[in-house]
């Protein structure tokens, strides 16, 4: 291996090197889903290793780009952020980095309507594309991009007619997966604890769980429940039915302490009388008694396949035909026995 030089190392260095072009060196760092992995993995070392920094103005000025991803980031009470999404964003901003580019983040101002905020952001040049996140249907930012064709990709899922600019954590299979590993261990009498929210996520969530319930012939109860106060009420509703359901399913971790709570009122242990399972693998369910067993959402692979799709719409001026459905990883913990 070449000695490593901190300065005065160009592209056209690393690429002989390597023994490869100089715009296989670029696409390394800007577009890596271009190449072998093997290639890659070879380009990639001999940049560390020789110390190699792109001149980014000089990229920006050559290619009109910033070199920035807008993000409009989800509100969140500063005394209780939340750790799903936090985690997401440093995922996001590593992505960012590793092809050269920043994020910038945007949220409107009090009062004022999302998609001026947007039109703020384009009238100023500040950024290259967007990324968004909470995305519901008929969001009026993701039709507003669509028709004045500003690029963008979506962290969530864009509706048929629209530009399939997204990627998104296969819910129903990961739901599936959960009931799945409930029926191997033997549960035959299930409960699902939802929320009342109408949204996309929870929507696919409770999809799955009525899918896998079908597939494994189970008998199944469900409920919802949106304040926390309401959690343990409902659970004690459901855990009262008899026969009793042996494992609850729960749409979302924020739910297991009131669950727990209930388990504990009806005389039960979790993860010896009763099993369940959350979604999210938020930072308390470890620390939960016994750890929650739950689903762990790929914030890394996510940000990835984002930055790649805005990367092809930038730099490629290629739009994707299809959103892209990433596969979620359960954490089995000892709720489940």
């Amino acid at each position: 291996m070449p000695a490593r030089r901190a300065r005065g190392v160009s592209i056209e260095d690393v690429a002989r090197a390597a023994g490869v072009s100089r715009q296989t060196v670029s696409n390394a760092l800007r577009a890596p889903h271009r190449l072998r992995a093997e290639t890659l993995e070879r380009v990639t070392a001999l940049i560390e290793e020789m110390g190699y920094q792109p001149d980014q103005s000089a990229s920006s000025l050559r290619s009109g780009t910033r070199k920035v991803f807008a993000y409009t980031t989800p509100e969140t009470d500063p005394a209780n952020p939340n750790a799903l999404m936090s985690g997401f964003l440093e995922a996001l901003v590593s992505a960012a980095g590793a092809a050269g580019y920043r994020i910038l983040l945007v949220r409107p101002r009090p009062g004022q309507e999302a998609v001026r905020a947007l039109e703020e952001v384009i009238a100023a040049r500040t950024a290259d594309a967007f990324l968004l996140s909470d995305v519901l249907e008929g969001d009026a930012r993701v039709r507003f991009l669509s028709e004045v064709g500003f690029p963008f990709v979506v962290f969530g899922r864009t509706e048929p007619e629209l530009p399939q600019s997204w990627v998104d954590v296969d819910s129903v299979q990961a739901m599936i997966d959960v009931v799945g590993m409930l029926a191997e261990r033997g549960h035959r009498r299930l409960a699902f604890l939802g929320m009342s929210a109408d949204l996309p996520w929870l929507r696919h969530r409770a999809e799955g769980f009525r899918t896998g319930v079908r597939r494994f012939s189970l008998v199944a109860h469900e409920a919802t429940a949106e304040q926390p106060d309401e959690v343990i009420d409902v659970a004690q509703t459901l855990l009262r039915r008899r026969p009793r359901p042996t494992a609850l399913v729960l749409v979302d971790d924020w739910l297991a302490p009131g669950v727990y709570a209930a388990a504990q009122a009806e005389g039960l242990t979790v993860g010896t009388d009763l099993a369940v399972t959350g979604f999210n693998d938020m930072p308390y369910a470890r620390l939960l008694q016994p750890p929650l067993t739950t689903v762990r959402l790929p914030l890394r692979r996510l940000a990835d396949a984002l930055v790649s799709r805005l990367l092809q719409l930038i730099e490629e001026q290629v739009r994707p035909e299809a959103g892209l459905l990433l596969p979620a990883e359960p954490v089995v913990r000892a709720s489940v026995s």
